[in-house]
């Protein structure tokens, strides 16, 4: 019998929009153009990318807060401990010194940590690596729930490093896994989604720190050792689901596996046109071979990437959101807010920053990256400068502190839909698979760098620059808008290829490396995929 084709019109929905195609159909098989065209969230991709987050972005943020409810009751042990083995109390110079170790050892671990990135994710996986993680998250929380029965402030100072490098190394392989099993039309989204479940953590460990619960005298040591338990979970979970196809074909030069983890990613068989792609990056880029951090910083072609990166992470953490943070309850109380209100005000505010966080999960497809780093920049240089005005005023104008929380309030919102959860994001968009990990390697350390230097710095800011200090912050997020809008790219929707060809031309370079002319070899059917 003679083979016959029907032409079947195919429609689907992505977001507001519905999108209508048609296809020449044999019966009996599936037809080819729904393969390629815009791909749902499938149950493996949306179970992969919840427990990776929730395992690993959770850690972050959870491990973020936690220590600021029970600090003074953290402080107190300390003492005690000090007093039982020599007689006598710290000096409250030498304490304060001592606690600022044990909050500053977060992300002193979590720059450590991003130093692992690079040989850990060529030599274990993404999935691998962030299995091998768990264990600077169980082993810590483990020492923290006991640091009290054992009678060692140590084992906290110990801890903090650990679930520092624990954080280091999800903050960046998370989005790198995530990114690299999404299709492109889901890619954003999905690179969100770290940073939604930071914000869960930073909330979860506000209410679980409220001194009706466990910021007390008997609670705080498993508030600290809760962090143990996403782990956990993700330890005995994650498993079952499949390694970044990318890194199976272009590093482990296994082309079966990685057809094995698209068809379960993208719930059909028909995945040539995916790994044509892969392939594809991974010719375009063989000459280089593998990129060290030393050869990113020397090569032309990836030069605009490079600082790109570094100054979006700069100015994620340098724009003040930690400052915020630190400053939010002093304005509650100068607005008029009990001290004892005052912890679920705060939790309020993390709770807008969930919701906003939700909303960029929902809007980064539509409005695209580019547009939220812009607009989330703008808000916050502006809250930063209404703030000053509102905090230099407030004593002569009586309702000047509320103008202050709508401040702070309206920053958070502005850091949550752009600044916060985008440049990791770009991360994984604007660099290849060989230069992957160590793009990562230097956004962490920027990050992590930048976040230790506001955290020792900002105190003594204060004190000199009193409300002026958020003029710095607001100068940051001026000068970060600026690049943005003069030299990052609109990544949405597009191949990786595709966005590296756009870089090509902002290095003014003919080739993606020196060493070989490739992208520009690539025959065009290729790169409307």
């Amino acid at each position: 019998m003679a083979d016959f084709q029907i032409l079947l019109c195919v429609s689907t929905r992505l977001g507001p929009f519905e999108v209508k195609w048609e296809t020449p159909w044999t019966p009996g098989l599936l037809p080819d153009s729904a393969m390629i065209s815009p791909q749902r969230l499938t149950l493996i991709l949306a179970l992969a990318t919840l427990i990776a987050a929730f395992g690993s972005s959770f850690q972050y943020g959870y491990n973020v807060a936690v220590i600021n409810s029970p600090a003074e009751i953290m402080k107190q042990f300390y003492n005690d401990t000090n007093y039982e083995r020599y007689g006598e109390y710290i000096p409250e110079a030498s304490l304060t010194l001592l606690w600022s170790v044990s909050v500053s050892m977060f992300p002193f671990g979590g720059f450590l940590g991003s130093l692992l990135v690079g040989p850990l994710v060529t030599r274990l996986g993404r999935k691998g690596t962030l299995l091998f993680n768990n264990i600077f998250s169980i082993v810590p929380a483990i020492l923290m729930g006991c640091s009290k029965v054992a009678g060692s402030f140590e084992m906290i100072i110990l801890s903090r490093i650990l679930v520092g490098i624990c954080a280091g190394l999800s903050s960046n392989v998370v989005p790198m896994y995530l990114g690299e099993l999404a299709p492109k039309n889901l890619r954003g989204a999905l690179g969100v989604v770290p940073q939604l479940f930071i914000t869960v953590g930073i909330f979860v460990a506000q209410i679980f720190g409220l001194r009706s619960l466990l910021a007390t005298e008997e609670g705080w040591p498993i508030l600290l050792g809760l962090t143990g338990v996403p782990a956990a979970l993700q330890l005995a979970l994650l498993p079952f689901f499949p390694e970044s196809p990318r890194y199976l074909l272009v590093q482990k030069k296994d082309e079966t596996a990685a057809k094995n983890a698209l068809r379960r990613l993208r719930g059909w068989d028909n995945v040539e046109e995916e790994i044509e792609e892969i392939r594809k990056e991974d010719e375009a880029e063989r000459a280089a071979g593998t990129i060290s951090v030393l050869k990113l910083f020397s090569l032309r072609s990836l030069r605009w990437q490079l600082i790109t990166i570094i100054v979006l992470m700069g100015g994620q953490q340098l724009s003040g959101v930690n400052a915020i943070y630190y400053y939010a309850d002093q304005i509650y109380l100068s607005a008029g807010v009990k001290e004892a209100d005052v912890q679920y005000v705060t939790a309020g505010t993390g709770a807008v920053n969930v919701v906003m966080t939700i909303c960029a999960v929902f809007v980064v497809e539509l409005l695209g990256r580019r547009l939220l780093i812009l607009l989330g920049f703008s808000i916050c240089l502006t809250a930063c400068c209404v703030l000053t005005a509102a905090l230099v005023l407030q004593e002569t104008v009586s309702w000047m502190p509320y103008i202050s929380i709508v401040c702070v309030i309206s920053y958070v919102i502005g850091h949550a839909i752009g600044p916060s959860p985008i440049p990791a994001l770009l991360i994984t968009e604007i660099f290849l698979q060989s230069s992957r990990p160590a793009a990562y390697m230097v956004g962490g350390s920027v990050h992590w760098l930048s976040n230790f230097t506001v955290g020792l710095v900002f105190p003594f800011i204060q004190v000199g620059l009193g409300a002026y200090s958020f003029i710095i912050f607001a100068v940051i997020c001026l000068l970060t808008t600026i690049y943005t809008f003069l030299v990052v790219p609109e990544t949405k929707a597009k191949t990786f290829i595709e966005i590296n060809q756009i870089f090509t031309k902002i290095n003014k370079v003919s080739e993606v490396y020196p060493e070989k002319e490739e992208l520009t070899n690539l025959p065009p059917s290729t790169l409307g995929q």
